[in-house]
C-alpha cells in the first residue's frame, strides 16, 4: 500500500511534464524596442537588460528550470502577463501618451519596490538593484514618461521647486 501512495504523485508528476506550454519568443523588430525608441543611456539599459527583460520582453531567456512542470505553467503565465502589461520589444509601436504612462507605471513600481519581483531576483542576482541603480532607473523613466524626474533632495520635492544652475 505505501509503494501505491508514492507511485501515484510521481506518476503524477511524470505525466503532467507532457503538458507543455509555449515558450517561444515573439519575433522582434529592432525599430519597436526600446533601446532603438527611446535610446536610454547604457547604463539604464543594462539595468533594464537585467533587471526587466525576460519579462517584459520578446527576449526572454529561459532557465533550465523553465523545462519542469508545473514550474514551467507559472513561469510562462507571468511573462505573458509581463509582456502584456509593459513590452519593451514593442513599446515604439504604442502611441506616445501610452508610452509616457507606461513609462511612469513602471517608475511607480520599481520606486516602491514592486519590480523586479522578489521571486525573479532570488535566482537573479544581477537583478537585485542597488539604491543607486533605482534612483538611475526610476529617474530615467520618469524623464520618459508622465512623470516628473525624482528632485535631489525632500525639499525641493515638497516645495514644488527643483533648483537648477540659474537659481
Amino acid at each position: 500500500m505505501k509503494k501505491i501512495f508514492w507511485l501515484a504523485p510521481l506518476g503524477a508528476l511524470l505525466a503532467i511534464q507532457f503538458i507543455r506550454p509555449d515558450m517561444s519568443n515573439p519575433p522582434v523588430d529592432p525599430a519597436q524596442d526600446l533601446a532603438q525608441v527611446l535610446q536610454p543611456p547604457t547604463e539604464v539599459q543594462g539595468i533594464l537588460k537585467d533587471a526587466c527583460y525576460d519579462c517584459h520582453s520578446n527576449e526572454t531567456k529561459y532557465p533550465w528550470y523553465s523545462q519542469i512542470a508545473p514550474v514551467s505553467w507559472w513561469l510562462a503565465g507571468h511573462i505573458r502577463e509581463g509582456r502584456e502589461k509593459l513590452n519593451f520589444s514593442t513599446i515604439g509601436a504604442l502611441p506616445a501618451g501610452d508610452r509616457a504612462e507606461s513609462m511612469s507605471e513602471a517608475a511607480e513600481a520599481v520606486q516602491e519596490g514592486e519590480m523586479p519581483l522578489n521571486s525573479y531576483t532570488w535566482t537573479h542576482a544581477s537583478a537585485r538593484l542597488s539604491d543607486a541603480q533605482r534612483n538611475l532607473l526610476v529617474n530615467w523613466l520618469n524623464a520618459n514618461g508622465e512623470g516628473e524626474a525624482s528632485p535631489a533632495n525632500g525639499e525641493a520635492a515638497e516645495s514644488g521647486h527643483v533648483h537648477s544652475e540659474d537659481d
